[in-house]
C-alpha cells in the first residue's frame, strides 16, 4: 500500500508543478496581449494625429531648409528666397542631420516617413518608459505590483495626447522625449550591473539630445550624476575600466560639439558651443530693450502667440497689450508713442525704439523688482506646467470664451483636468521616493530654473517631464492598487 500512496504523491506533485507551469504561461500570454493592445492603441492615436492634424510649421520649415542643404549642397546653410546659400547658426544641427537621413532614405521633402519614424521612437520609448516603472519600484514591493506598474506606465505613456500630438509634427520635441527616456532605462540599467554598452549608450543620447535643443544638456547634468556615483561604486570594476569608461564616453559627448564648435569659428569667428539664446547669426540685432520689456509683463502663450511673436517685423497692436503692462497712464502713452513710431517706420525695429523699450523696462523694474525678479517668472512657469496643451491644435488662443467655442472650451478644460492628472500622480509618486527619484527632481528643479529666464512662454517647453511623470505615475497607480506595497511603505 506505501508504493501505490507514494506514487500517487508524486503524482499529485507532478501535476501541481504543470498547474503552475500553465498558470505562469497564461499570466505572461496574457500580459503581452495586454501590452501588444496598449502599443496598437498608441500606435492607432498617433496615426490619427497624424492624419488630422500634420502641419510643417515655421519651425518645421527651417530643419527642412537646413536639412535639404546638408544633403544636396554640404552646407550647414539656409537658402533665401532666391536660392542663395547662407551660413547659419541658429539651430543646432541634430534634428537637421535626422531630417537629412530621412530625406535620403524616403526623398526629399518626404515628411510623413520622418513622423513614422518619430512615431515608432514614441512607441519604442513607451515600452522602456514601462520597464523603468517596473525597475525602479521599492524592492520590497511584490511583483504583482512591479508588473501593475509596468502595464500602467505603458498605457499611460501610450494614450497621452499631448506627446502623442508631437510625433505628427517635423519637430524635435518627439526625438527629445525619446532621448530622456533611453537616458533613463540605460541609467537604472547602469545602476545594476556597469557595463560599457549602458554607459556609451547613456553617453550617445544625451549628447544627441543637446544637439537637438541647447536645453537637452540637462538631461546629462540630471541623470549624468547616478551614472558616476553607480561607476565610482562599482565593485566590480578596476579602476583602470573605470578610467577608460570615463574617457571614452568623454570623447564620444565632446566630439560632436568640438566638432560644432569649430565649424561656427570657421564661418562666423565666434565660439559658440550651442545655439545662440535668440536664435540670431552673429551680426543680427537681439533687441535687448524689447525682450527686457517683454519680460516685466509677459505671463501666458497668448502673450507670446499675440504680440511677442510678432515683434519685430509684424504688428504692434496696443489693444492686445494686457494693462499689467502699464503702472501709469504715462508709460501707457509712452508705449502707444513707441507703437506708433514703429508702425510708421514699415513695421521695423531701430536701435532707438529698443532704446526707448529699455528704458521703460527698467523703469518698471526698479519700480517692482520682485515682480520682475519672482512674481513673473514664477506665473510664467505655472502657465507652461498646467496650460492646456492645444496649442498644435486648431483651437483658439482664448480657449476659456466658451461662448465664442463651447465644443473647444470643453476640450481644453479636459486637457487641463488631464495634464493636471499626470503632474499630481507625479507629484505622489515622487513622494514615495522610487530609484531615481531624486534626480528626476533634480532635473524638475533645473528645468523650471531656465524656464524662469524665458521671455515668452510656451506649454510645449515642459513636455520633457513627461516621461518622468508617466514613470511616477505608474508607481503612484500600483501603490495605491495595492494593499502590500501601502502597508511595506508605513513599515518603512
Amino acid at each position: 500500500m506505501k508504493p501505490a500512496s507514494g506514487s500517487q504523491t508524486g503524482q499529485g506533485t507532478t501535476e501541481g508543478r504543470f498547474g503552475r507551469v500553465r498558470l505562469r504561461a497564461a499570466i505572461s500570454i496574457a500580459a503581452a496581449l495586454a501590452a501588444g493592445t496598449a502599443l496598437a492603441a498608441g500606435t492607432a492615436l498617433r496615426f490619427w494625429f497624424v492624419a488630422k492634424f500634420f502641419e510643417v510649421t515655421v519651425d518645421g520649415h527651417l530643419y527642412a531648409n537646413l536639412a535639404k542643404n546638408i544633403l544636396l549642397h554640404g552646407q550647414y546653410s539656409i537658402a533665401d528666397g532666391s536660392g542663395v546659400l547662407h551660413p547659419t547658426l541658429i539651430r543646432l544641427p541634430g534634428y537637421p542631420l535626422f531630417l537629412a537621413a530621412c530625406f535620403r532614405l524616403f526623398g526629399v521633402d518626404k515628411f510623413f516617413p520622418a513622423a513614422v519614424v518619430q512615431i515608432f521612437c514614441e512607441l519604442a520609448g513607451c515600452v522602456m518608459l514601462a520597464l523603468t516603472a517596473r525597475r525602479i519600484c521599492p524592492a520590497e514591493w511584490p511583483d504583482a505590483a512591479k508588473s501593475r506598474a509596468f502595464h500602467v506606465t505603458l498605457w499611460i505613456a501610450a494614450l497621452c495626447p499631448f506627446t502623442s500630438s508631437y510625433a505628427a509634427s517635423p519637430l524635435t520635441e518627439s526625438l527629445t522625449l525619446f532621448c530622456i527616456t533611453v537616458a533613463m532605462w540605460l541609467t537604472v540599467r547602469f545602476q545594476n550591473r556597469q557595463r560599457w554598452a549602458a554607459a556609451l549608450g547613456f553617453t550617445l543620447v544625451i549628447t544627441f539630445a543637446a544637439l537637438l535643443r541647447p536645453d537637452g544638456a540637462l538631461i546629462g547634468v540630471a541623470f549624468g550624476a547616478p551614472m558616476v556615483l553607480a561607476l565610482i561604486s562599482g565593485r566590480r570594476l578596476s579602476l583602470r575600466r573605470r578610467m577608460a569608461m570615463t574617457l571614452a564616453c568623454f570623447v564620444i559627448a565632446a566630439a560632436p560639439f568640438s566638432i560644432w564648435t569649430a565649424h561656427n569659428w570657421s564661418q562666423f569667428h565666434v565660439i559658440q558651443p550651442l545655439a545662440p539664446r535668440y536664435a540670431t547669426d552673429p551680426g543680427e540685432p537681439t533687441w535687448q530693450g524689447w525682450q527686457r520689456w517683454v519680460k516685466t509683463w509677459s505671463l501666458d502663450f497668448k502673450n507670446t502667440y499675440e504680440i511677442y511673436w510678432n515683434v519685430p517685423d509684424g504688428p504692434f497692436d496696443m489693444t492686445l497689450i494686457p494693462a499689467r503692462a502699464f503702472d501709469s497712464k504715462e508709460q501707457r502713452d509712452q508705449t502707444a508713442a513707441i507703437a506708433r513710431d514703429y508702425e510708421n517706420n514699415d513695421e521695423s525695429f531701430t536701435a532707438g525704439l529698443d532704446a526707448r523699450l529699455g528704458k521703460l523696462a527698467d523703469d518698471r523694474i526698479a519700480a517692482h523688482p520682485l515682480r520682475y525678479y519672482v512674481g513673473l517668472p514664477a506665473a510664467r512657469v505655472a502657465d507652461m506646467l498646467l496650460r492646456p496643451r492645444v496649442e498644435n491644435l486648431p483651437i483658439d488662443q482664448d480657449w476659456w470664451v466658451y461662448r465664442h467655442h463651447w465644443d473647444e472650451t470643453i476640450l481644453s478644460w479636459f486637457y487641463v483636468a488631464l495634464n493636471l492628472a499626470y503632474l499630481l500622480l507625479s507629484v505622489i509618486g515622487l513622494c514615495l521616493r522610487p530609484r531615481l527619484w531624486l534626480w528626476m527632481l533634480l532635473y524638475f528643479v533645473l528645468r523650471c530654473a531656465l524656464l524662469a529666464t524665458v521671455e515668452g512662454p510656451e506649454a510645449r517647453y515642459t513636455l520633457e517631464f513627461f516621461p518622468m511623470w508617466f514613470v511616477l505615475g505608474g508607481v503612484t497607480v500600483a501603490w495605491f492598487t495595492s494593499s502590500q506595497t501601502r502597508s511595506s511603505a508605513k513599515s518603512h
